[in-house]
């Protein structure tokens, strides 16, 4: 151990890294095909072959003239006609995102994956490695050299203030964030610029007259109480660079599993609906499967052309593996709490509570008790085909069509931040 270190520690406090990859989906193919995307203005697009596509992410080069994520893929061409459009790969993204984690696990095994591009560091007990400014820009540089990616560090006494730091400097950046720091860094920003507090939130501060973070850091917790429950505690305790959050280790089984699907155009019909529901039960059915879970609620999200997001859930009288139960109870809550108010643009399924089939107490019913091992016996058939033939091996009539959804059996194409299931972090010595 470097004696030197000693002084870089605190006895009775922590020291938290993180870790956020930089324009990650671009920056994947610009390492694996360096000469048709290095240095070049590109985007991963949802659906490169339609002008209503949306743009994921966009390179640095892209992101200067105006190109965003979340701009459809005509509006990103207006700004930028040399923009390069490639379309997505998530088991490149995966492989890339496993490799950068297994570097960063190296140093601590305290990781926490937050999703597919980042990820938290406990290296309080990591001072045989160097100072936390010398492990964050070993660790920078290691993933530059290794995989020839970009990323910036954050390095912090807490979580919250980490995430703050890393994204004081991008592309590429170590920043330093100290609790002392916050008053001359952050207390001139406005609410929504602290990572926790969305947009809503920072409406209802200025309703209140709460339109800076010095301005939430010196209210009155009582008053911020009254208004937003507990959590008004937690904005008064965030805006002073306060948080006693733990790195939690992603080592305990999924707490839940899901899929969203965003559509190249809007869709309301309800026939177009059933058929997004319909693949989203197939294949988070599928993958919950392989882990040998079964699920006790089902959750499903909707967000507008306007960008609003909603959640609706219901807990299920008995848990589930099979698609057609999930199927039945997405379509429910969709006709319960959306069916008739409007076009959607994105869809998604993720179930929750999730138990290890062995251990699931299923309180059958007559007409269950007669059904379910014919269901198991037909799933794992089904599984079993799949995982030789591939996941089109086996379909109904229903799941068949041209939006995203039909796409999400293709391993290579599919993917969202939420899917973490499978993911295993190996550290070679």
């Amino acid at each position: 151990m470097k004696d030197e270190t000693s002084g870089y520690y605190p006895a009775r406090g922590r020291v938290i890294l993180h870790v956020d990859m930089n324009a990650f989906y671009c920056s994947v193919h610009a390492a694996e095909e360096p000469d048709k995307y290095n240095g070049k203005p590109t985007a991963v697009a949802g659906s490169v072959e339609l002008r209503r596509g949306i743009v994921v992410t966009a390179s640095y080069e892209a992101r200067r003239v105006g190109v965003k994520t979340g701009m459809l893929v005509g509006q990103a061409l207006q700004k930028c006609p040399k923009l390069t459009l490639i379309s997505p790969d998530f088991t490149l993204y995966r492989k890339y995102s496993a490799a950068f984690m297994n570097i960063a696990y190296s140093y601590t095994p305290l990781l926490q994956a937050t999703s597919i591009d980042e990820c938290y560091l406990d290296i309080t007990g990591s001072s045989q490695f160097g100072t936390p400014m010398e492990i964050a820009a070993e660790l920078q540089n290691r993933i530059r050299d290794e995989l020839r990616l970009p990323c910036s560090v954050g390095v912090a006494p807490n979580k919250l203030l980490a995430k703050m730091a890393s994204d004081m400097k991008k592309p590429n950046g170590i920043s330093v964030l100290r609790i002392r720091d916050v008053p001359r860094l952050l207390w001139d920003q406005p609410c929504a610029q602290l990572f926790g507090i969305g947009n809503k939130t920072a409406a209802k501060l200025r309703e209140m007259g709460i339109r800076t973070l010095g301005q939430l850091a010196a209210a009155d917790e009582a008053r911020l109480k009254a208004r937003f429950g507990v959590m008004g505690s937690w904005l008064k305790q965030a805006a002073n660079g306060i948080d006693h959050s733990l790195v939690e280790p992603d080592n305990e089984p999924n707490k839940s599993v899901g899929h969203t699907t965003t559509l190249p155009a809007d869709i309301q019909d309800m026939e177009d609906i059933r058929r997004v529901m319909l693949n989203l039960s197939d294949q988070v059915c599928r993958r919950m499967r392989r882990q040998k879970l079964m699920a006790h609620t089902v959750q499903i999200t909707i967000r507008t052309p306007d960008m609003k997001t909603i959640t609706r859930s219901r807990a299920l009288f008995v848990p589930t593996e099979t698609a057609e139960d999930v199927f039945h109870e997405a379509c429910e809550l969709y006709q319960r709490h959306w069916l008739g108010r409007g076009p959607v643009r994105l869809l998604g399924i993720t179930l929750q509570n999730l138990l290890p089939r062995e251990e699931a107490a299923i309180q059958l019913d007559l007409f269950d008790y007669e059904r379910q091992p014919q269901k198991q016996e037909l799933n794992h058939i089904i599984d079993q085909l799949r995982d030789k033939f591939g996941e089109n091996a086996v379909l109904t009539a229903g799941m068949l069509g041209n939006d995203p959804s039909v796409l999400i059996r293709n391993h290579k194409v599919r993917g969202t931040s939420l899917q973490r299931d499978g993911r295993r972090f190996e550290h070679e010595e």
